[in-house]
């Protein structure tokens, strides 16, 4: 019976030495799967940070963009303005350009009858 007992206690023995090798096992997995959140936690901070940055940036460049559409519209306009305006002046031009030639002629007429006269 006392050997019995014994090799009871020496089977309780090498059982809790494997418990607690078990239980430190599990203690490093756990430690190792918790050093990997912590690092997967920075990773996915900077990750946040740049996606953060990005849309800023990107909504800087909406505003970019829309400042540069209103300028467009505004040149646009000044550019139809000065189409206009170079198409009046052309028109005034060649109704100048026809009067030149109208007095051109006139005193060719002229300018013979009162040297024969």
């Amino acid at each position: 019976l006392h050997r019995q007992a014994e090799q009871t206690c020496r089977q309780l023995v090498r059982t809790q030495e494997e418990h607690e090798r078990l239980l430190q096992a599990a203690v490093e997995q756990a430690e190792g799967l918790e050093h990997n959140l912590r690092g997967a936690e920075a990773v996915l901070a900077e990750r946040a940070a740049q996606l953060k940055d990005t849309q800023a940036q990107l909504s800087r460049n909406k505003l970019l963009i829309k400042d540069l559409r209103e300028e467009n519209r505004g040149f646009a306009v000044a550019l139809q303005a000065a189409e206009l305006k170079q198409k009046s002046t052309e028109e005034k031009n060649q109704l100048l350009e026809e009067q030149a030639s109208a007095l051109k002629q006139l005193i060719g007429k002229i300018t013979p009858a009162s040297l024969s006269g």
